[in-house]
């Protein structure tokens, strides 16, 4: 029996539905990248999988990728050099572009990576980011106008939560303010960005769906790994690409996974 509960991405919401979960005594509790610390908080003992988790260690889920030690286990979708393959690609499409929005909500404790470790990697292919906050809608159309004020030339946004909420109003406002934009998985891509890389976030929680197998099995979440991806999708829109001006290289076409023309 499966146990859902959508907090809507608001903090009191996922405080309390995760204290109910724990309180109607689930065997396993499953999470995604903002409700997994909810989940941690509220108990210490019934297993947790999570799954699509930029930054277990640093959110104090685990006390180790491969020996995670507590009551918490999963699957992470973030990886520096998936970072660093946005950038590069978004690059390659727009040669002459140096400076690159980072989009987030500061609200979210997994935006916290995202701004730690994206500026040193734009730095290695010579490109320079500045970090654009939304915290809500309303938020998120001020940012592109600030980002077209400072002269922006792409954009790329941390994964989870609201991001994935605002999937479809960020691929339209980069379309109106004429900004390429990279997307981090094909569920954030569909609507009209020009490119995404990232992990297979479907397959993802397939597989998060055996991490639960083996606790009820009797596995510990303490002795199972958290898997970080090896399924990675690059995505191309020729469509978005043509609307902006611009031509995508002939390597960049034959490398992707997929190419909506």
């Amino acid at each position: 029996i499966l146990e859902h509960r959508f907090p809507n991405e608001s903090p009191e919401r996922f405080s309390d539905m995760a204290a109910e979960l724990v309180s109607i005594n689930c065997d396993v509790l499953m999470g995604g990248a903002v409700s997994s610390s909810y989940l941690k908080e509220a108990t210490s003992t019934i297993p947790i999988v999570f799954t699509n988790v930029p930054d277990p260690i640093g959110l104090k889920l685990v006390d180790s990728l491969a020996h995670p030690g507590g009551n918490v286990t999963g699957l992470s979708n973030f990886g520096r050099d998936l970072i660093g393959k946005r950038l590069q690609f978004l690059k390659e499409i727009v040669p002459k572009m140096s400076r690159v929005a980072l989009l987030v909500n500061p609200d979210q404790q997994t935006t916290r990576i995202y701004i730690q470790e994206t500026p040193p990697v734009a730095a290695e292919l010579g490109l320079t980011i500045q970090v654009f906050e939304a915290r809500s809608l309303k938020e998120l159309d001020l940012a592109f106008e600030a980002m077209t004020a400072a002269g922006i030339q792409g954009v790329i946004n941390s994964s989870g939560g609201s991001m994935f909420q605002w999937r479809s109003i960020i691929a339209k406002l980069a379309m109106v303010h004429h900004l390429p934009f990279c997307a981090f998985s094909r569920e954030t891509f569909q609507d009209g960005a020009l490119l995404s890389y990232g992990a297979d976030q479907i397959a993802m929680c397939h597989h998060s769906a055996l991490y639960v197998d083996k606790i009820l099995k009797g596995a510990k979440a303490s002795e199972l790994p958290v898997e970080q991806p090896t399924s990675v999708e690059f995505l191309i829109n020729l469509k978005t690409a043509k609307a902006l001006g611009l031509t995508v290289p002939p390597a960049l076409l034959t490398n992707a996974n997929e190419v909506i023309e």
